[in-house]
């Protein structure tokens, strides 16, 4: 592996990068059907840090989570919660090195599948 000199200088995360992976994290666990809208208020409709059902804080390189989902009729809403939870903060970690304080799920619904016409 090759060795490089040490360069001053910082990188940054903008919040939708944090936004996209914990979005797309929490869509790729079975039973989550979609992103609910989650809480509307002037701070989410004028600060970068929420869209789409996601809602991310970052304090001194820690980040804080708010997801709000929709979830299946058929799947285990606790077990899948942890899992969600579980996903979202190995991906946060792992992709970007930042640590994790808390991540929060919402279940604002259950998706109940239409009945096939016969």
């Amino acid at each position: 592996m090759e060795e490089y000199p040490e360069t001053k200088g910082k990188t940054t995360i903008d919040p939708g990068v944090l936004i996209k992976i914990a979005k797309l994290t929490t869509m790729s666990v079975p039973g989550v059907s979609r992103m609910a809208p989650g809480l509307h208020t002037v701070d989410n409709l004028v600060k970068k840090n929420y869209s789409q059902g996601v809602r991310i804080e970052v304090e001194n390189n820690t980040v804080y989570a708010e997801l709000y989902v929709v979830l299946r009729n058929d799947t285990d809403l606790f077990k899948t919660g942890q899992t969600i939870q579980r996903k979202v903060s190995r991906a946060i970690t792992e992709m970007v090195g930042m640590d994790v304080g808390q991540i929060n799920v919402h279940i604002e619904d259950i998706d109940y599948a239409e009945p096939e016409a016969a």
